[in-house]
C-alpha cells in the first residue's frame, strides 16, 4: 500500500513537468516536423493535394546559395567546437590543479562572461575589428599591414565571436569530467612509462570522454542556432542557416523554406550529438 502511495506521488510530481514539455516543446516540434515535410494542400499554387515527402527539403538544396550557406555554417561550427575542445583541455586540466581555496574564484572567472549579455560581447568585436579598430592599429604600427584590412563582415570574425561566445561552455563540461578523475591514474600511467601524449591519449580523453561529448554538443547547437553574433560580424555577405531563417521569416515570410532550415539545425544538432557518441563507443570498445 506505500509502495503504491509513493508510486501515485511520483506520477502527480511528474505530471506537470511532463504537460509543459508535451505542449511546449513536443508539439511545437512535431507540428514543425509535419508542415516541413507536408507537400501540396489548399495553400499551394496549384491546388494539389496534401502529401508527405522531402520535396521542399530537394528544392532548398536545389538553390546554390543554400547549399553554400548550409556548408558554410557546418564548417564554422565545426571549427569552433574542434578549438574549443582543443583549447578546453589543457585548460581545464589547468583549472582542476588549483588549490581548492582559490579554484572558486578561477571558476567564477571562467563563468563571469556568461553572465555578459552576447550582444554586448558582439559589438566588442565589432570595435577590435573595425577599420579603425585596435586590431588594425596594431597590424599598421607593427608594418604588418600598408593599410587597414577588412576583419569585419567576414568568416574569420564570425569564428573568433562564435569561439569566445561558447567556449566556457565546453570549459565547464570538461572541468566537471576531471574534478572526477583521480591524479593517482595519471600519475600511475606516468610511473608506468607514458609519456605527456599517451596519458593524455590513453587515459585523460577515454575516462573525460562524456565532458566532451556534452560540450561539443552544446558548443555545436550554440554555433548553428546563433543569430546576433553572425547577424553582426557577418553581416549580409556571410550568410549563415540562421541568419537565412531570419530573413526568409521577416523579409520574404517563407515560412515552408524557414521550416526546412529549422529542420535541418534541428537534425545537425541530433547528428552532432550521435556521432560524438558513437566515437566514444568505439574507443570505450578498443
Amino acid at each position: 500500500m506505500v509502495a503504491h502511495d509513493k508510486k501515485r506521488l511520483g506520477i502527480l510530481l511528474v505530471t506537470p513537468a511532463l504537460i509543459f514539455t508535451v505542449v511546449c516543446f513536443l508539439l511545437p516540434v512535431l507540428a514543425l516536423l509535419l508542415d516541413a515535410f507536408r507537400v501540396g494542400g489548399p495553400d499551394s499554387v496549384d491546388g494539389a493535394a496534401v502529401h508527405w515527402g522531402v520535396d521542399r527539403f530537394i528544392a532548398f538544396f536545389a538553390e546554390p546559395l543554400n547549399r553554400q550557406v548550409f556548408l558554410r555554417t557546418l564548417r564554422i561550427a565545426a571549427l569552433v567546437t574542434l578549438f574549443s575542445a582543443l583549447l578546453s583541455y589543457p585548460a581545464a586540466q589547468a583549472i582542476v590543479r588549483v588549490s581548492p581555496r582559490y579554484r572558486g574564484l578561477v571558476l567564477g572567472m571562467m563563468i563571469l562572461p556568461l553572465m555578459v549579455s552576447p550582444i554586448a560581447r558582439t559589438y566588442a568585436w565589432i570595435v577590435l575589428f573595425g577599420r579603425n579598430g585596435a586590431i588594425n592599429s596594431i597590424l599598421l604600427h607593427l608594418g604588418l599591414a600598408d593599410e587597414p584590412q577588412r576583419l569585419l563582415f567576414s568568416e574569420m570574425a564570425v569564428f573568433v565571436g562564435l569561439l569566445q561566445l561558447l567556449l566556457p561552455l565546453m570549459l565547464m563540461s570538461l572541468v566537471s569530467s576531471m574534478e572526477n578523475l583521480s591524479r593517482d591514474i595519471t600519475l600511475a600511467a606516468s610511473t608506468l612509462g607514458a609519456n605527456a601524449w599517451q596519458v593524455f591519449t590513453r587515459v585523460t580523453l577515454p575516462l573525460t570522454q562524456e565532458g566532451l561529448i556534452v560540450g561539443g554538443t552544446l558548443v555545436f547547437t550554440g554555433c548553428v542556432t546563433a543569430y546576433v553574433t553572425p547577424a553582426l560580424l557577418g553581416g549580409p555577405k556571410v550568410l549563415m542557416l540562421e541568419t537565412l531563417l531570419y530573413q526568409k521569416v521577416s523579409v520574404e515570410s517563407d515560412f515552408g523554406t524557414a521550416n526546412v532550415i529549422a529542420v535541418i539545425l534541428v537534425a545537425m544538432t541530433l547528428a552532432v550529438n550521435a556521432g560524438l557518441k558513437r566515437i566514444s563507443s568505439s574507443r570505450s570498445s578498443t
